[in-house]
């Protein structure tokens, strides 16, 4: 994301780039290039529309402007924590939160989120962010779920870059919730829920060690191989993806395959749940908010971890150890047959390879995974986890827009929209007799002396054009 005049130092754009290691330059052919040799017809942005495109070129030209004009890099550790602190030594919030029976500032907890675009007046021109309220009960437990004691009723506007309060109106006395008995998430605060004490030990064991090879942050497993990279806004990078085959040798399947951004729209249109819609990847980023990951809670098996380098918001370097997982998992039956004349059967077990990473955004954990198949298939995976962002409710009320959880306590409606970015190479070897892409189709033969009994179809292969 760019960065607007005056509001970002050069520190701020240079957490916006990260390295995983110093690698090997792999320089794929131009776009332009691989288009043209594959008789693909390129059709640019000064054309009146484009068929995958419903927005005009005018309207593609006003968006760009915009973010080129007023677009940020992303929040960072360190305003979040600066947020929280001017937020919570205001004098009128602290105030409002004593009429809501809360006098210990040490209890609240603040989520900078950012103020998204919904009119002028969020200040294209400045860094500001719109907090959300939340409140534990015991200063002494550091693993107590504040996320279950949303504040509801205060509307605080925060000045990011020179940490001052903008807007602040104590709008709507709405009370906490009361505590629940099953808010908390350790082991020994979750029994009143679903027992899992009778669940044996799983230990996954490899006594030939894994079947993959690493080669500083190049893999190869099972035919596959590729690089591995990471970046602060998306996390886990895929490089140079290839496959070999036999005689034909290193087949390309991809250049890069990445998880880009994602958006979180809520459904509620309350304050201040209307303007919820996350992008947790260019509003916060995947990659600087990933986990180092522990073996036997992440990850199982035999593993190759890998680090992560990237610029913080000041310009000094961070390390994430441990924060991409490799490993082998069984998968199943890949194929089997059995004869029914003698009972003798043959069975191959499906191996995958996966490569992981894990981030926290605020309240929401999201797991990446990337499979990789021996028949050929990749796979992306996204697991969602973590705790709900929810709101408050009325004594006795209930809400259409959401779910009540707990008394006095809902979880909104809302939505997770991934964007993959998958920059495809298949076969781009350049002047190769079979550089091209098929679909096929089912063709239904129609009733004649060919199909007499009318059941005939067959499978046709069309080269793909746009």
């Amino acid at each position: 994301m760019g960065a607007a005049e005056g509001c970002c130092g050069g520190a701020a754009i240079a957490a916006a780039a990260g390295v995983i290691e110093e690698a090997e330059t792999v320089v794929p052919p131009p776009a332009t290039a691989i288009a043209s040799s594959k008789g693909i017809r390129i059709m640019t942005r000064t054309q009146k529309s484009h068929p995958l495109d419903p927005l005009s070129a005018a309207e593609i030209s006003v968006a760009v402007a915009t973010v080129r004009a007023s677009g940020r890099t992303p929040e960072d550790a360190m305003e979040y924590a600066e947020c929280e602190a001017t937020v919570k030594s205001h004098p009128p919030f602290i105030e409002a939160m004593k009429k809501r029976g809360v006098d210990d500032m040490d209890l609240v907890m603040v989520d900078p989120w950012c103020a998204g675009y919904y009119s002028d007046a969020d200040a294209p021109n400045r860094r500001i962010a719109k907090p959300l309220i939340f409140c534990r009960t015991e200063s002494d437990s550091p693993m107590e779920n504040g996320y279950a004691r949303p504040v509801e009723g205060i509307h605080i506007v925060i000045d990011v870059q020179n940490n001052t309060v903008i807007e602040f109106e104590d709008r709507k006395f709405v009370p906490l919730p009361p505590p629940d008995h099953l808010r908390n998430y350790t082991p020994g605060e979750t029994r009143g829920g679903v027992d899992r004490s009778d669940l044996k030990t799983l230990i996954i064991n490899q006594p030939d060690g894994p079947s993959f090879r690493v080669n500083g942050y190049f893999v190869e497993w099972q035919k596959w191989n590729f690089r591995i990279g990471f970046t602060p806004k998306e996390g886990l990078v895929i490089h140079s993806v290839a496959y070999v085959d036999g005689n034909r040798g290193r087949r390309p399947i991809a250049h890069r395959l990445s998880f880009v951004e994602m958006v979180v729209p809520y459904g509620d249109p309350n304050e201040p749940h209307y303007r919820k819609n996350a992008f947790d990847a260019g509003e916060d980023g995947l990659g600087k908010n990933a986990h180092s990951l522990k073996k036997g809670c992440d990850c199982l098996g035999l593993i190759k971890y890998f680090d992560a380098h990237f610029t913080n918001f000041t310009g000094g370097v961070e390390t994430i150890e441990n924060v991409v997982c490799f490993h082998e998992e069984d998968h199943g039956i890949l194929w089997k047959h059995q004869d029914w004349r003698t009972g003798l059967a043959e069975v191959r077990r499906s191996r995958r390879l996966t490569v992981s990473f894990v981030c926290t955004i605020a309240n929401y954990e999201y797991g990446f995974y990337w499979h990789f198949y021996q028949d050929g298939k990749i796979e992306a995976e996204v697991k969602l986890t973590g705790i709900l962002s929810l709101g408050a409710l009325m004594p006795g009320e209930q809400r259409k827009y959401g779910t009540t959880i707990a008394p006095s306590l809902y979880a909104p409606v809302h939505q997770h929209f991934f964007v993959a970015r998958m920059d495809m190479a298949v076969d781009c070897k350049p002047n190769e007799a079979y550089n091209q892409v098929v679909e096929v189709n089912v063709k239904v033969e129609s009733a004649g002396p060919n199909n007499v009994h009318n059941n005939a179809f067959y499978a046709e292969e069309k080269k793909f054009e746009i």
